[in-house]
C-alpha cells in the first residue's frame, strides 16, 4: 500500500476540505511543550518528596523514552488529520476509535474545567488579585478563563499556532527563572530542604506517583492530530519529538529538584507549591521581590490558559474527525469552518463541557478547593490513561499488519526495539490506570497503611462515585453517540 492510499482510505468525508498547511517543525515542537509541560503537575508531583525526583528520572529513562519512540515512527508513517483516532481506525475499526477518541478528547474539558481553571484561579487569588472563594468575581475569572482557552483555539489555526508558542516560552523561562533563583536562595540561605529530603524510591511512593508523572508526560502525540496541516510531518514529527521531550523532562525533574531543595517536603502543597516556592526564593531580589513574583503570577496564569488552549487544539480535531467519519451522533459536529479551519463546533462543546464541569466540582467539596483539585486532576488522568489502554495496541497492530507504509522514521533496532518499546509503555500505562481509578487498593496488597479520606479529602464511595461515574457516563455517551450515527446513516 502506498502512503497516499493508507491517507485516503483512513480520511473522514469532507471533514478537513478547509485545511491550511500552517506547521512547521519549531511550531509543532512548541505545541508538544505548551500541551504537556503541565504546570499544575509540578507542585503535585513535589508533594512526593525527595524520592518525587528519583521517579520523575526513573520514568523519563523507562517510559518517556520507549513512548516517544513509538509516536515518533507512528506520526511519521500516519500523519492524517485526526492522529490518534486514525490510528485506532486503521487497527481496530470505527466504533473503538470513537470511544477512545472519546476518552482523550473528553480528558482535556474536564482538565480545563477543573484542575487548570482552580490553580489559576488560586494564584490569581493569592498574587495578583484577590477573588474570593464562590463570589461573583471568583466565578466571572473562572468563566473567562475557560472560553478565553476555548476561543483561541476556535482562532486558525495559522494565528493560532502563535499563542501556543507563546505558552510555550512562557513555561521555559517561569520554570528556568524559578530554578536559578532557588539556587542562588539556596546558595545564600542554605539549602534547607533538603535536610529531611530523602531520594530512596519506595513502594509507596511509586504508587502515589506513578499516575500523576505518567499525566505529566504523555500528550508528545497530540500535534498529529492537525497532522494535514503541517508543512512536512515525516520529516517534522520525529525531530519535533525528540526535541520537546527532552525539554519537558528537564522542566519537570529541575524544578522539582529545586522546589524540594527549598522547601521542606512536608510543606509542599499540590495546588500551590510552585507559587508558595517562588514566594520563598524571590525574596533574592529584595524590594523587587514583590514585583517580580507577580509578574511570574501572572505569566504562570497565562502559561495555564495557553496549555488548556494546546490540548483544546489538537484534541477537537480528534473528536471532530471521529463525528465526521459517522462515529459520534452527527457529522456536523465535524464540519471544519470553512475561512478559520478549525472545528468550531467541537470547540464549542468543548466549551460547554468544562463550564458544566467546573460549575460542578466547585460544589464537590463545598469550597475546599485543594480536595477538587486531587480528585479532579484523577479523572483527568483516568480517562486519558485509559485511551492510551487502545491507542499503543494500535499502533503495535499497524506496525505488523502494514509494514510496507514508508516508515522515514524507524525505532532503532527494528520491529523488536518497537515491539520492547510497546511493551515498556503500555505496562507502564496499565499500572497508572489501575492506581488512578483505585487509589490504596495496591498499598493495601503491599500491606502499606493508607488513609483515604487523609489523602483525597472525601471518601473513597464519594471518589470511585466520582470517578467510576464519570467513566461509565462517557462510555454510555459513546456508545449511544454510535448509535445515533448509525441512524442517521441509514435514514
Amino acid at each position: 500500500m502506498s502512503f497516499d492510499l493508507s491517507s485516503t482510505e483512513s480520511r473522514a468525508p469532507h471533514a478537513t476540505t478547509s485545511l491550511q498547511r500552517s506547521l512547521k517543525r519549531f511550531d509543532i515542537t512548541a505545541m508538544a511543550i505548551a500541551a504537556v509541560i503541565s504546570f499544575d503537575t509540578i507542585g503535585q508531583i513535589a508533594t512526593g518528596g525527595g524520592e518525587a525526583a528519583t521517579w520523575t528520572a526513573v520514568i523519563a529513562v523507562f517510559f518517556l523514552i520507549p513512548y516517544a519512540l513509538l509516536f515518533a515512527e507512528t506520526g511519521a508513517a500516519f500523519p492524517q488529520e485526526g492522529g490518534p483516532y486514525v490510528w485506532v481506525k486503521l487497527a481496530f475499526g470505527r466504533p473503538a476509535a470513537a470511544l477512545t477518541t472519546l476518552l482523550y478528547w473528553v480528558t482535556n474539558p474536564i482538565w480545563l474545567g477543573g484542575s487548570l481553571v482552580f490553580l489559576a484561579a488560586e494564584t490569581w487569588d493569592g498574587f495578583v488579585f484577590h477573588l474570593g472563594s464562590g463570589t461573583v468575581a471568583d466565578y466571572t475569572f473562572k468563566l473567562l478563563f475557560v472560553w478565553v482557552a476555548i476561543l483561541t483555539a476556535v482562532v486558525s489555526l495559522r494565528r493560532g499556532k502563535w499563542i501556543t508558542t507563546a505558552g510555550a516560552a512562557t513555561k521555559v523561562f517561569a520554570l528556568a527563572l524559578f530554578t536559578l533563583t532557588a539556587v542562588v536562595y539556596g546558595i545564600e540561605h542554605g539549602f534547607q530542604g533538603l535536610t529531611d529530603t530523602r531520594f530512596t524510591p519506595t513502594t509507596a511512593g511509586f504508587l502515589a506517583l506513578v499516575p500523576i508523572l505518567l499525566f505529566a508526560y504523555v500528550g508528545f502525540e497530540a500535534p498529529n492530530a492537525a497532522g494535514e496541516e503541517m508543512h512536512n510531518p515525516q520529516r517534522d514529527v520525529p525531530a519535533a519529538l525528540g526535541r520537546s521531550a527532552s525539554v519537558a523532562a528537564c522542566c519537570y525533574l529541575l524544578p522539582v529538584l529545586a522546589l524540594l531543595a527549598v522547601v521542606p517536603a512536608h510543606q509542599v502543597t499540590g495546588i500551590g507549591g510552585f507559587m508558595e516556592g517562588a514566594r520563598l526564593v524571590f525574596g533574592v531580589y529584595g524590594g523587587a521581590s514583590g514585583a517580580v513574583l507577580t509578574l511570574t503570577a501572572v505569566l504562570f496564569v497565562f502559561a495555564l490558559l495557553t496549555q488548556g488552549s494546546a490540548w483544546m487544539i489538537v484534541s477537537d480535531r480528534m473528536q471532530a474527525m471521529a463525528a465526521a467519519d459517522g462515529g459520534f451522533f452527527t457529522r456536523a459536529l465535524g464540519a471544519f469552518h470553512p475561512r478559520l479551519g478549525t472545528p468550531v463546533r467541537t470547540n464549542l462543546l468543548s466549551g460547554a463541557v468544562a463550564t458544566v464541569f467546573m460549575l460542578a466540582a466547585m460544589q464537590l467539596a463545598h469550597g475546599d478547593a485543594g480536595a477538587v483539585f486531587a480528585v479532579v486532576l484523577t479523572v483527568a488522568v483516568t480517562t486519558l490513561l485509559l485511551s492510551y489502554l487502545v491507542v499503543i495496541p494500535a499502533l503495535v497492530v499497524l506496525r505488523l499488519r502494514r509494514p510496507e507504509v514508508p516508515r522515514p522514521y524507524s525505532v532503532p533496532f527494528g520491529l523488536r526495539g518497537f515491539m520492547t518499546c510497546a511493551v515498556l509503555a503500555y505496562a507502564w500505562i496499565l499500572i497508572g490506570s489501575w492506581c488512578a481509578l483505585f487509589p490504596g487498593v495496591l498499598e493495601g496488597l503491599f500491606g502499606i497503611d493508607y488513609d483515604f479520606r487523609d489523602v483525597w479529602g472525601v471518601s473513597r464511595t464519594s471518589f470511585e462515585a466520582f470517578t467510576l461515574g464519570t467513566v461509565a457516563a462517557l462510555l454510555l455517551v459513546g456508545l449511544i453517540g454510535i448509535k445515533v450515527a448509525r441512524r442517521r446513516e441509514m435514514s
